[in-house]
């Protein structure tokens, strides 16, 4: 990773391969900018504001909407000042049944090269002096095929445009705010045992076999 990005890695890099990554897990990040040399970095997934006391005091923020990001109070500066790239296989997004229960889909690029979601982080320091970089996945509204298992969607970045997220390229990244055409995705049922924080395995993928639903 740290060579696709030709980004230096941290020492302290979250162990992979993870097929379940949950809100407030440690992720890989890629940050930089004009005056900042790319590092390959980890993050708190769950953007945390300035104001915020401590980790739980407020609202969780994985998210961002685009439409909205530069007005935010908690993410307007960040928007302008610290993006970054989040790297992943792909992602969960679920769907409700009749009678209530939730039919997890896996979405990813249909080239299966990595997938690299646009981010905004914010260097957290509480009141007690403990700091932590938090960040939060940029969205917008679902392309046609992904609309119909959920509304939003994260905005995917290419690798000819990885400079002008991070701010290397100068202004003109609102532009990269759209979604990926709907030929750019795979999307398919996995099973419900993704449901549980505490499952874990290469099998999570796996496209979903009705005998085997649990």
């Amino acid at each position: 990773m740290a060579q696709l990005f030709n980004a230096q890695p941290d020492n302290d890099l979250p162990d992979v391969p993870n097929f379940n990554v949950c809100p407030t897990t440690d992720i890989h990040v890629v940050i930089g900018g004009v005056e900042r040399p790319r590092r390959l970095t980890t993050m708190r997934w769950g953007f945390l504001p300035h104001w915020y006391r401590k980790p739980t005091g407020g609202p969780l923020l994985i998210n961002a909407r685009s439409e909205t990001i530069a007005e935010k109070p908690a993410f307007r500066d960040a928007v302008r000042q610290r993006r970054g790239l989040i790297i992943a296989d792909g992602f969960y997004e679920w769907t409700r049944t009749p009678d209530g229960a939730r039919d997890p889909w896996y979405i990813r690029l249909a080239d299966r090269t990595p997938m690299v979601m646009a981010a905004v982080w914010q260097e957290w320091t509480g009141p007690e002096g403990e700091a932590m970089r938090t960040c939060a996945i940029v969205t917008v509204a679902a392309n046609g095929r992904m609309a119909e298992i959920h509304h939003r969607m994260p905005v995917l970045v290419k690798p000819d445009d990885f400079g002008l997220w991070l701010g290397e390229n100068g202004h003109g990244a609102a532009v990269l705010m759209e979604a990926a055409p709907d030929e750019d995705l795979v999307q398919y049922r996995v099973s419900r045992a993704v449901n549980s924080n505490r499952a874990s395995g290469p099998e999570l993928i796996e496209p979903f076999e009705p005998e085997k639903q649990n």
